[in-house]
């Protein structure tokens, strides 16, 4: 995708610094994988899902496929968030997407194969944030109960969309580190070509009784510098130390 002079701009008055990751042997790791599922990520498969092919929708799923292929081949933790939905509960301003028991609602087919590993844990959730959707009507968190129990150091977070349910996320679970409800976490880190949002251009916005405008690029921008802002720890490469 060409940037406009408005995305130059607006990345020129907020730069965002990326560093890059070396995955360590030394470090417990957990990767999140937030929302990667149909009705968000497979061309036609719902209103919220693209209507043709989406670059950096594309690259997402192939960088969160070859994390969780690396994950399951060391057998660290992985945990997939996955909206599902009550189709009696709206969740405004979007219209009704990823029911309950919907292909919309599953896992893209490059990362179905994640239901059959034994380091997976998948957690339908009925909102934006996966920290919030993980609470159990008798106060647990399941979420939490992951970190804690894989001693999870370093958390690795790509999915969609980048400004919405991964920042959502990342900055409930940055609010709980830092209230000391996830010890031995010490690191948040989105990878951002790894994470996408989707383009909802403003000549379509104005004409659409559904949701804002939304520029690709810009938000994608957005998401990230915010979730830096928060504390995280932005990078744009991930790699595996060799042995």
């Amino acid at each position: 995708m060409v940037s406009s002079p408005i995305t130059d701009l607006l990345k020129n008055q907020l730069p965002l610094e990326q560093e890059s990751l070396e995955l360590s042997e030394n470090v417990r790791y957990g990767l999140v994988l937030v929302d990667i599922i149909n009705g968000f990520c497979t061309i036609g498969a719902g209103p919220l899902a693209p209507a043709e092919h989406n670059q950096q929708m594309s690259d997402m799923i192939n960088e969160a496929e070859r994390l969780a292929r690396l994950f399951c081949e060391k057998k660290w933790p992985i945990m997939a968030f996955l909206d599902s939905h009550n189709p009696d509960v709206p969740e405004h301003p979007y219209p009704p997407h990823c029911l309950a028991g919907s292909e919309e609602s599953n896992l893209v087919s490059a990362l179905r194969w994640l239901e059959e590993e034994s380091n997976v844990t998948i957690r339908r959730k009925d909102c934006y944030d996966g920290f919030i959707g993980s609470i159990q009507n008798d106060g647990s968190n399941v979420f939490v109960d992951w970190v804690k129990s894989n001693k999870i150091e370093s958390l690795l977070v790509v999915g969609v969309c980048t400004d919405i349910c991964v920042l959502d996320f990342v900055c409930s679970t940055l609010s709980a580190k830092t209230r000391g409800f996830l010890s031995p976490l010490n690191d948040v880190v989105v990878y951002s070509n790894g994470c996408a949002t989707f383009d909802f251009p403003v000549e379509v916005a104005q004409i659409s009784k559904h949701g804002f405008a939304h520029p690709q690029e810009i938000m994608h921008h957005m998401g990230l510098y915010m979730a830096k802002e928060r504390g995280a720890k932005i990078v744009s490469s991930v790699v595996a130390r060799g042995p």
